[in-house]
């Protein structure tokens, strides 16, 4: 049986593509807002109806990227380290997170010194915390990391600007067995040495997969949510035992963010 989780999302109501990393992040295409609404609606239930829990952010007027809540924050067994964002688009959404955990019950919330983009660049498996960097996050951030959290932090530098986060590039399918999903070329040949050893059974994905956006997954450890143009990385997970979910979440991509950008984990 597959673990319930319990996630938190932020609706799109302000969306907006304000700066352009990669080549569906193009300013000039405006967002279809209400599709964008629809489509994060869909994945939200679709969460609910597999037996997740879905709390909710309010989004901020003026912070349009809110919607992705992966950014926000990291929580470990209750613990929450906050975001400090590279960018000064999104600098006060840490803020807001750090709130919104405050307001509901969580007791040990930090404001970082240096710059993490929360499970952006932060995946959490049974034994360690990986860490990406390169582009975003501070490597100073992982030693940040591992004293607030006490479980070892594994350095994962990323060498391909469409492969910002570590989320683009990589999935954990299952923290308890630390079965993970990557994409190999998105990281230097250091750190893939470094993954090949961690997880020699671990699942690689293709170029077009990646550049789908289809490591930014969300796994409960059976159901794979991830989009549905990453349509190579289907046949794999069913071998592996385990269901992929497929989501239309196009809109939400023009900023650059599928469905792990736009859920964080809260884990207890």
């Amino acid at each position: 049986m597959y673990a319930t989780r319990r996630y938190l999302m932020c609706p799109p109501v302000h969306f907006r593509v304000t700066y352009s990393i990669n080549p569906w992040m193009d300013p000039a295409k405006p967002v279809d807002l209400p599709l964008a609404l629809a489509q994060w609606e869909a994945l939200r239930d679709r969460y609910r109806a597999l037996g997740h829990t879905v709390e909710l952010l309010d989004p901020v007027p003026g912070l349009p990227d809110m919607v992705y809540a992966a950014n926000g924050a990291t929580v470990i067994e209750g613990r929450v380290l906050g975001a400090r964002f590279a960018h000064p688009e999104r600098a006060a959404e840490a803020r807001a997170h750090r709130a919104w955990y405050r307001a509901h019950g969580f007791g040990d919330v930090t404001e970082p010194a240096h710059i993490n983009e929360g499970e952006g660049d932060f995946a959490v498996t049974a034994s360690w915390l990986l860490a990406g960097r390169g582009f975003r996050s501070s490597p100073l951030s992982h030693g940040e990391a591992q004293e607030f959290f006490g479980r070892p932090v594994i350095g994962l530098d990323l060498v391909d600007p469409r492969y910002y986060h570590l989320d683009t590039a990589l999935c954990v399918l299952d923290p308890d067995t630390e079965d993970v999903l990557y994409h190999p070329a998105a990281f230097s040949p250091g750190s893939r040495a470094v993954l090949a050893r961690l997880f020699p059974d671990a699942l690689l994905a293709d170029e077009s997969d990646a550049l789908a956006l289809g490591l930014n997954a969300v796994s409960d450890g059976h159901h794979v949510f991830l989009p549905e143009a990453a349509t190579g990385l289907f046949a794999p997970l069913r071998a592996r035992g385990y269901e992929p979910v497929p989501v239309a979440l196009t809109e939400l991509l023009k900023g650059g963010g599928s469905v792990k950008c736009v859920t964080a984990e809260l884990r207890p």
